[in-house]
């Protein structure tokens, strides 16, 4: 993978599928995560779900909550473009930066989750920074890691023009 320069912000213009799945979930993260330190630990299977929800995407590409999107008339980006179907299915023809994020989001907060359970609350901080990065990437179209990806070489699908456009040698 060829290093980049640039920022990589995707598409803000409407609410596809994708875009919507990251602020719900950002959002269950980090009330999961709010109620896990101020109420009761447990909340932190919740955060532990949607983790392997997000795992799930990135290997198999079925995601549950897109799917109830599709039926309500979001459109999706990065689906599998099967004529006729009813559920989502993410891409999953390679390795690009967003099935990527999917990935690291599902591998590091399932982890962070039952650290905080077996090990220190305090792992919570963790899980509460990725919900709230989740909604800001929603919002604004800016992730950190999604950044630090594009920079290392991974290639995005959501804003392809923007890699071709920043390629340093």
């Amino acid at each position: 993978m060829p290093l980049r320069s640039g920022i990589y912000i995707v598409p803000t213009d409407r609410w596809y599928i994708e875009r919507t799945v990251w602020l719900i979930a950002g959002t269950v993260r980090v009330t999961a995560t709010a109620l896990a330190a101020l109420h009761r630990p447990l909340w932190v299977l919740v955060i532990i779900a949607t983790s392997l929800a997000s795992l799930n995407v990135s290997l198999t590409g079925f995601c549950i909550v897109g799917s109830v999107l599709r039926l309500l008339g979001f459109t999706p980006m990065l689906g599998d473009p099967a004529p006729g179907s009813r559920f989502y299915r993410m891409r999953t023809d390679s390795w690009y930066l967003e099935r990527r994020i999917y990935a690291a989001v599902g591998v590091n907060v399932s982890v962070a989750s039952v650290l905080a359970l077996v090990h220190s609350a305090w792992w919570l901080i963790f899980t509460g920074f990725v919900g709230v990065a989740m909604i800001w990437f929603a919002a604004t179209g800016f992730c950190i890691m999604a950044n630090g990806l594009y920079w290392l070489g991974a290639e995005p699908r959501l804003a392809p023009e923007a890699a071709a456009r920043s390629h340093v040698s």
